[in-house]
Parts: C-alpha cells; structure tokens; sequence
C-alpha cells in the first residue's frame, strides 16, 4: 500500500513538471506580400482628456495650439456645498453633530477628448 501512494505521488511530480515546460513557436512570421499596407494609423497623434468643471472653460488655449475635438461629454457636478443645521434648535457652533453639508450650487463638468 505505501509503494502505490509513493508510486502515485511520483506520478503526479512528473506530470507536473513535464506539463509546465515553455512552448517555442517555430512558425515563420507572415510577410505581407501583397503590399496592402493603407492602414489609417498614424503613431505621431497625441491624444489628451481634459476636464472643465463650474463655468470654467479654457478650451480655445488647446483649439488654438491645434488640438481637435474628437470628443466632447459633460454631466451634471456639484460646484459648492453649504451647511445646514438638522433641526430647528441646533446650534451648529456648539453641537457639530448637528450641522448637516448640503449641495449648494450644481454647476456642469465637461469633458473633452483632444487630438493633435
């Protein structure tokens, strides 16, 4: 019985270890000989995200520089918060587990994705 479990427990060392030897890919590469190199790819374009938020807007500085808009999103953002008391009688000055931090202006963050 021991000779099986040790015979088993090689078996399983040898299969692991023949299992995980690197593959070599002996394929020879492909040469396009046809010539049909019309791709639209271009390495020399930078591209750049850039974000505005709250009425700020300095997007003319980039179009002047010859950036281009490939793509322009915006959604809603929260510009300022306030606080607020919770109740009635809470004094926010004494009592800070009271006070309450509300959205107070919503402005709009737009995003735009540059090219050049």
């Amino acid at each position: 019985m021991k000779r099986t479990k040790q015979f088993a427990k090689i078996f399983l060392a040898l299969v692991f270890l023949t299992s995980c030897r690197p593959s070599i890919n002996n394929e020879d590469p492909i040469n396009n000989s046809e010539g049909n190199t019309n791709e639209n790819y271009n390495s020399d374009k930078e591209k750049m995200e850039i974000r505005f938020s709250c009425g700020d807007d300095g997007i003319a500085k980039y179009l002047d520089d010859g950036w281009i808009i490939l793509k322009e999103d915006s959604q809603e953002k929260i510009c300022t918060w306030k606080s607020v008391p919770a109740t009635k009688d809470c004094d926010m000055e004494k009592d800070k587990g009271c006070k309450l931090t509300k959205p107070d202006k919503i402005g709009e963050e737009k995003i735009y994705l540059l090219e050049r």
